[in-house]
């Protein structure tokens, strides 16, 4: 039972402070205000654009040792069902999710109604735990929620009521500190001199592969984790199967606890596909992530249909205007190796665009399962 003390925001604390979560990413809701008031101050906390991005994050950071959670509302869920059934259900991440649940309870917003009303048979339509709280006397749950996923690894998502917070005596949003405008950092934008392509993708990844030594590697799905694979398989690359879209969030996460450098082996698709994950980056400064966009100007792995790198869309100039200032272009697997250990010198964010010829080459398929690749990479930076 709550009591005057305790407030249902304070008991959710509690709860995941009790569980051993020590990383939360978040987006907001306004029925769970005063909750993510009080996060920045118990949990180190990752502000996400986009809700699907939080997947591959807190992928990321359990594969480094996090223990991680994601509150956001329960709309969110519609934009990370691919992710977390390609990624979380096949590769065996957990990941427990605190959804305020909207559309259903006392709702002002006929746009939250379809969605929300469907929820419950959504998820079980997709073979995802889910547990409803819509009382206080069931925050409790939280517990429940949170150990499945880790036992079973996999998602397991609280749909959690608007009527668990509506006579809540806390007040932490309105007691936040009043907004004010930061003094914003002037972007440098610059047009490189036009590189035109000279090798494919495998060569590029077989030339900056023989100078990897310590790095965590994540290889972008497909045929590019294929071609990481042929050209050095190290306990130390993670292969994507899924999840298109998350190669950089993965990397991210991965960073966030990680001593060592990581690498983002990400593609011009991928990275169109889901632009939040280089913002958030950014935002962060990562120090020890090095983001090398493979850009062929094509989806490689599905017939070589162009993208917009083809004409218009410079990743560079994208990379330094949402703040990555440590940028290069490169052409020549010989530019793309000394440009590499340049980066990987500096204790700094680096995105390095590397121009390529469209085409993929003959490789075979890896010979594990995505379990036993998540395993295998998981108890190396582990150990």
């Amino acid at each position: 039972m709550m009591t005057s003390m305790t407030s249902p925001e304070e008991m959710v604390i509690n709860i995941l402070k009790a569980e051993g979560i020590d990383l939360t990413a978040t987006l907001p809701c306004d029925r769970t205000k005063d909750l993510l008031a009080l996060i920045p101050e118990a949990f180190e906390e990752i502000r996400l654009t986009r809700e699907e991005n939080g997947v591959g994050i807190c992928a990321g950071a359990y594969l480094a040792g996090a223990t991680p959670m994601m509150i956001i509302q329960s709309t969110g869920l519609g934009n990370m069902i691919n992710a977390l059934a390609s990624l979380n259900m096949v590769c065996r991440i957990p990941l427990p999710v605190l959804a305020s649940w909207r559309g259903v309870y006392m709702e002002g917003i006929d746009a939250q109604m379809p969605l929300g009303v469907q929820l419950p048979g959504i998820l079980e339509g997709a073979n995802f735990p889910y547990t409803v709280i819509d009382e206080v006397e069931k925050l409790q749950l939280l517990h429940h929620v949170i150990r499945d996923a880790y036992e079973t690894r996999t998602p397991h998502i609280a749909l959690v009521s608007p009527k668990v917070w509506e006579n809540s005596p806390c007040l932490a949003w309105k007691h936040q500190p009043p907004l004010t405008i930061q003094e914003r950092i002037p972007v440098q934008l610059s047009v490189n001199e036009l590189l035109q392509p000279e090798i494919l993708r495998f060569e590029a990844i077989s030339a900056i592969s023989e100078v990897f030594d310590r790095e965590w590697v994540v290889a972008n799905l497909g045929i590019p984790s294929k071609e990481l694979y042929a050209a050095s398989d190290r306990k130390r690359n993670y292969y994507m199967t899924g999840s298109m879209g998350l190669a950089s969030a993965i990397g991210m996460g991965l960073a966030l606890r990680s001593k060592e450098k990581v690498v983002v082996l990400d593609g011009d698709g991928s990275i169109l596909m889901n632009p939040n994950a280089i913002v958030e980056a950014a935002n962060r400064q990562s120090s020890n992530l090095i983001i090398v966009a493979l850009d062929n100007a094509c989806y490689g792995s599905t017939g070589s249909q162009t993208t917009f790198t083809c004409h218009t869309t410079d990743l560079e100039l994208f990379a330094k205007s949402v703040g990555v200032a440590h940028t290069a272009k490169v052409h020549t697997a010989k530019d793309l190796k000394q440009t590499y250990e340049r980066f990987k010198a500096k204790d700094r964010l680096g995105f390095i665009h590397v121009v390529l010829k469209p085409g993929n080459t003959k490789v075979p398929n890896i010979p594990l399962t995505p379990a036993q690749i998540t395993e295998r990479f998981k108890e190396e930076i582990t150990h």
